[in-house]
Formats: C-alpha cells, structure tokens, sequence
C-alpha cells in the first residue's frame, strides 16, 4: 500500500513539473504582453529555464525521465502494474491516443525548449537584486 500511495504522489509531483514548465510559458508570454511584473522574477525564470533545459537534455541522450523510472519502481513494488516509455509519451498515447517515435517527442521538447529561450529575450526577467 505505502509503495502505491509513493507512486501516486510521485505522479501528481510529475504532473505538477510538466504544468510548471507548460503554464510557465504560457504565463511568461502572456505576462510579458499584458506587463504582469512578476513573470520577470529571476528565480521563477531560471528555475523554469532549468526545468525544460533538463527535458530537453534527457530528450536527447534518449533516457527516460528519472520520476518516470522512479514511479514505475514504486508501482513494480507495489505489485501495479507499470508502462514502458516516457511519462509524456504514455499519456499523450492515453489521453491523446498517441503514437510516436520517442524522437518525435525529443523534436518536440527542443521546439518547446525553444520557445522558452525565445521567451526568456522576448520577456526577459528582471536582474538579481545584490
């Protein structure tokens, strides 16, 4: 039971990472048009730079997301049972019904990662205070 509950927690973290690093986008350009000041906060800006920097890096070297390998761990565990994949990947195959080379969605992530380094000069956060 402690193993399924851990993996259950840990899905609605990943969840929560992959709304941050989507919404985070969205709210940046969003905010930068209708001039909300706190969409150029410097931490909020290089901790959402970072997040899809490291999706984006996994992408590439063709690994699967450690929360992905994390949860399916704890569900093993648990006795549930697991997917094999991405944790993108699986649920837009569920949600979406989905079906793509896993380069696809490394192809995807880059354009978004993209999009965040576009955002960053179009909206750029306010320097650190000293």
């Amino acid at each position: 039971m402690i193993y399924r509950l851990a993996a259950d927690l840990l899905l609605i973290l990943h969840v929560a990472f992959v709304a941050f690093v989507v919404v985070g986008l969205v709210l940046i350009l969003a905010g930068g048009v209708r001039g909300w000041a706190w969409v150029r906060n410097p931490w909020f800006r290089v901790v959402h730079l970072a997040a899809i920097g490291f999706v984006v890096l996994q992408a590439w070297l063709g690994r699967v997301c450690p929360l992905t390998t994390w949860e399916m761990a704890l569900r093993a565990q648990a006795g549930d049972a697991t997917y094999a994949g991405s944790f993108i990947a699986f649920w837009l195959g569920e949600v979406l019904y989905y079906d793509a080379p896993m380069w696809v969605f490394g192809l995807v992530y880059t354009v978004f990662g993209a999009l965040v380094v576009v955002g960053w000069f179009r909206v750029p956060p306010r320097p650190f205070r000293k």
